[in-house]
């Protein structure tokens, strides 16, 4: 697979999108009215998160890619569609008045999180139907759906949406959330992690239980595939062929947070530009390998994906 080929897939992410707000600071004293570091924040940066920044790693490797979700007509709101205009992501954002935008605020120093404050509200339910009449619109002009879930309600139709994309031969690929996934049946693909994957089928004791639940869980949803991600201990692939296991490649790790966002959208790009599945795990578990290695969430380039390996 090349980058050129890259460019010709079409992915339509939909999902909940968050701002993700970092105050990095300097810690140098405790404060005197309460046993808690003084933090005095230095530089304030703003990201792209959650299904924003799925649709920016899609894009960010040449994807021809669409972002359709909602925000508030916030401050918040307004900065997410500001980032958004500075990519190559083709934005489908409703801004809804009265709706909190979902953000993360992480206070850092030396690196190193201090505490994280989330600020979130659930969009309302007909919000969410006029959301799935432009979803339907946007089906005719994408290969690959990929629904972004961070159980912040934006997906409220999610069963409709895998019916109404598989029904027009579209592939589904879903970040999964919660401990039901009967909402995902039907998908091509779903990628949860370690733990997310345990919440939803349990724990296991030793490989073959492992393999026993997630082929179960695969066959129970109607799926295609299920893919386990597992961090350190790299990928694990089930399909009706069998289980394929990819080891991590991540030669330091920075912070994790955004991987599974990187390899959900890797995983888009291949396939929606031909790759054999096989394939498009492999480059996923490189390109993961690669985010982990910077601050927060992060994209990975062309360049860096098929760079050579030293």
């Amino acid at each position: 697979m090349s980058p050129e080929q890259l460019q010709q897939a079409r992915v339509l992410v939909v999902g909940d999108v968050m701002l993700d707000r970092y105050w990095f600071s300097s810690v140098e004293r405790i404060s005197p009215e309460a046993p808690v570091p003084v933090a005095l924040v230095q530089r304030e940066q703003d990201r792209l998160g959650g299904a924003a920044n799925v649709a920016l790693n899609a894009a960010s490797l040449g994807a021809q890619t669409t972002l359709l979700s909602v925000v508030g007509a916030d401050d918040a709101g307004r900065r997410l569609a500001h980032l958004l205009g500075d990519t190559p992501v083709r934005s489908a954002l409703r801004q809804v008045p009265g709706l909190r935008t979902t953000m993360k605020l992480r206070v850092v120093s030396r690196q190193q999180q201090l505490i994280r404050m989330d600020f979130e509200a659930a969009p309302d339910h007909e919000v969410l139907l006029d959301l799935m009449d432009r979803y339907e619109q946007e089906l005719a002009f994408h290969d690959v759906v990929l629904l972004s879930d961070y159980g912040k309600g934006g997906l409220g139709h999610v069963e409709r949406m895998v019916q109404l994309a598989r029904a027009r031969g579209r592939r589904v690929l879903v970040d999964p959330k919660g401990r039901d996934y009967s909402r995902y049946r039907g998908a091509t693909l779903i990628t949860p992690n370690r733990a997310e994957f345990a919440l939803a089928a349990g724990d296991w004791a030793d490989a073959g239980e492992f393999e026993r639940l997630a082929q179960n869980l695969r066959q129970q949803l109607e799926l295609e595939a299920l893919l386990v991600t597992r961090a350190e201990e790299g990928m694990s692939l089930f399909t009706a062929q069998g289980h394929l296991h990819v080891p991590a490649q991540a030669k330091e790790v920075f912070d994790v947070s955004g991987a599974g966002d990187t390899v959900i959208a890797t995983l888009a790009a291949m396939l929606g530009a031909g790759a054999a599945l096989d394939d498009a795990v492999r480059t996923a578990n490189r390109a993961a390998g690669i985010v982990v290695g910077k601050l927060g969430t992060a994209s990975v380039s062309p360049a860096e994906l098929w760079a050579p390996e030293v």
